[in-house]
């Protein structure tokens, strides 16, 4: 019934939207010039203000520390994704913007699936990366990941990308263990009028989303917006028909008001609805064959509504409230998932006496689920509502004046797994000019156990003896499972000598202890039930893993003409994890992340109002997958023949027909991500 409901939601509003456009072009053309002309979402002024280097590195994000700070001065591992860097990658999806971030590894596994980590780790359910939607987060307590085929919105309507590669944990909580992504979307100011994109292409038939925005009171504005797609399959490695074909619809709003007292006041909504085909290979059956290759479809649908508030009590004392309702409905094929999930968090930032500059804050997540297991993967028990309670406090304290300082935080939270966890951090950073900035860190953070750690059973494999007698592998949940525990060292140096060249040096070293792993947990056992009887050899899921990981990051941004703007990045990690659990050889999760990656991105306006963008990328074999390496070239041209007109062409993987960039060991069939040849109109009116 819900999926019905928000399917027929999604019809409609998007029939709406469709009829909206038609009905009001030329009334909104008409009070285009009267309006104020920084709040028109212009291809033109985004193009000017997004080449800017220096207003780049003056940019005020928040992810690193919950509080307004310009990019150039935080001391952390910082990279922001612009809405110009959105338009003119030609990014479709949230994963392939995230390909850009130096140092973040982004893989497709096909075509609805990604495994996106930062700092190693990677797969299908990378658990040490937390991602926020507009201070909403989206990872899913079912195994402390991310699924990035319902992460979607208007790519036009985001703002900008906030990445942090390293732990975040002192501000954000548990699972910002190697990096935290946060996305930000544009206020409802910042998109008035109307827009219609309509774009199609191999693999991509077709992608279109419309948005209108209106100011319906003194300071008070809206913006209402649809969005639908389908990708058609991608191919396997044999040139068949990988059967992964992708389609999704959704619709949301957005609602910001200020009031006389200066409070301001968002409301934000989202619902959607969509499905993906899936190829699986799977193990465990009691009954030959013993190994099967299954297709499906999982059906996909969900929504959320959030409120925030926020008032800037004095010059020193700004507060905010926010609270959101989240609701999550998956059926995978192997195992059903409904998910309730209830957040409450309050923040308040403190500048006293200017030398000292505090933020601290309380949250209150509450989650409940409801899971319908099969044979293969089940949890037990398989409802379960459980409780977050945090609260955490951070100085950043000014040494020497507009020199040196010195940021001193803790997170204190306490969740129904392991109790309570303590996540503190140090940093220090230098600025001794203008043009310089040095920093340093060592930080605490935890990846607090899921329920896939605790709950989870599947049988991965199963097969008779010559007797006929039949076995199963079983892997099961450890109610004695602990968080993995990382202490992290960092330091990084920013240097602009000009307006036109920056670069950033980043090295890390991570050290982890209680890795997740698995171990032979008892002696084996008869099953009777379900037929026929069977012999169980039982793995449980532990935390004998240890080891570290050390690395460096670069990026580099040079303009040496107005008109033509270039980036460059290299990252370097190497991981040495043991587990006594093993032969001596690496576990499997410390060869799945390339030790090299390599960009570089071009974006050069042309005369005529045309625009050439493309990008590089190099990313090393994965040697425990065994993938190869490959080199992808994107490339992309656009032209703006009037204010309110923007059509593009582009190819993306121009060096193959396709390729293979990760492998996933849950059981979904990989694909070949092909190359892939799109168009796209857009309107603003």
């Amino acid at each position: 019934m819900l999926r019905q409901y928000l399917h027929l939601s999604h019809m409609l509003l998007f029939l709406g939207m469709i009829l909206l456009v038609i009905m009001l072009p030329i009334s909104t053309v008409a009070r285009a010039d009267a309006r104020n002309p920084k709040t028109i979402d212009d291809p033109k002024i985004a193009y000017l203000k997004g080449l800017s280097i220096e207003a780049l590195l003056k940019t005020e994000i928040t992810s690193a520390s919950k509080k307004a700070e310009p990019l150039f001065d935080t001391a952390s591992a910082v990279f922001v994704i612009t809405q110009e860097d959105l338009r003119r990658t030609g990014a479709r999806t949230i994963p392939d913007a995230l390909r850009m971030v130096p140092g973040l590894q982004v893989a497709h596994i096909n075509a609805s699936t990604w495994a996106i980590t930062s700092r190693g780790f990677a797969d299908w359910f990378s658990n040490k990366l937390l991602v926020m939607i507009d201070g909403r987060s989206v990872y899913t307590p079912l195994f402390s990941g991310v699924y990035w085929d319902v992460q979607d919105t208007m790519i036009a309507d985001i703002d900008r990308i906030e990445v942090i590669r390293g732990p975040g944990a002192t501000v954000w909580g548990a699972n910002a263990v190697n990096g935290v992504i946060n996305i930000i979307t544009k206020k409802a100011s910042e998109t008035q009028g109307g827009l219609v994109s309509v774009g199609a292409g191999t693999h991509a038939q077709p992608l279109v989303e419309a948005r209108y925005g209106a100011r319906i009171a003194d300071s008070a504005d809206v913006r209402v917006y649809a969005k639908g797609f389908q990708r058609e399959p991608f191919e396997t490695t044999d040139g068949d028909d990988a059967h992964d074909a992708w389609k999704s619809m959704r619709g949301g709003f957005r609602a910001d008001w200020q009031t006389a007292a200066k409070d301001d006041v968002t409301l934000d909504g989202q619902i959607y609805d969509g499905e993906a085909d899936l190829a699986l290979d799977l193990s465990g059956f009691l009954t030959p064959p013993y190994s099967r290759s299954l297709t499906g479809t999982q059906t996909i649908s969900g929504g959320h509504l959030l409120s925030r508030w926020s008032r800037q009590w004095t010059a020193a004392s700004e507060l905010m409230l926010q609270a959101y309702y989240d609701r999550t409905h998956r059926n995978q094929v192997v195992a059903e998932e409904k998910r309730d999930t209830l957040d409450v968090e309050f923040k308040h930032h403190w500048d006293p006496e200017g030398r000292h500059d505090v933020v601290w804050g309380l949250n209150y997540r509450w989650t409940r689920d409801d899971i319908v297991g099969t044979w293969n993967t089940s949890f037990d028990p398989d409802s379960r509502s459980d409780n977050l309670w945090s609260a955490f406090a951070q100085d950043d304290v000014m040494l020497v004046t507009d020199r040196l300082w010195l940021t001193l935080g803790s997170k204190f939270e306490h969740n129904d797994y392991s109790g309570w966890e303590i996540q503190p951090n140090a940093r220090l950073r230098l600025k001794p000019s203008a043009d310089h900035m040095l920093w340093a860190a060592v930080s605490r953070a935890v990846r607090t156990p899921s329920r896939s750690d605790h709950d989870f059973r599947t049988n991965l494999i199963s097969g008779a003896d010559e007797l006929g007698n039949v076995s199963v592998f079983r892997i099961e949940g450890n109610e004695d499972f602990k968080a993995e525990e990382l202490i992290a060292y960092e330091a990084g140096y920013r240097w602009q000598p000009d307006r036109r060249f920056y670069l950033d040096l980043t090295a890390f070293y991570n050290d982890y202890e209680q890795l997740r792993d698995v171990q032979n947990s008892s002696s084996p056992y008869l099953e009777t039930a379900p037929a026929p009887p069977h012999l169980v050899v039982p793995h449980l899921i532990t935390n004998e893993m240890q080891g570290h990981t050390y690395g460096i990051e670069t990026l580099a941004t040079w303009k040496p003409v107005d008109i033509w703007q270039v980036s460059a990045s290299y990252a370097y990690i190497e991981l040495d994890l043991h587990s006594p659990n093993t032969d001596g050889s690496l576990p499997p999760e410390a060869e799945t992340s390339p030790k090299h990656q390599f960009q570089v991105r071009s974006y050069l306006d042309l005369p005529w109002q045309l625009h050439l963008d493309s990008e590089l990328y190099y990313v090393d074999r994965l040697k425990a997958l065994d993938i190869d390496g490959y080199t992808r070239i994107d490339l992309r041209l656009e032209w703006n023949p009037t204010r309110q007109w923007a059509l593009s062409i582009g190819i993306e993987n121009l060096l193959d027909d396709a390729h293979t960039e990760f492998d996933d060991r849950a059981g979904v069939n990989a694909s070949e991500v092909p190359r892939i040849v799109y168009g796209q109109a857009t309107l603003r009116f």
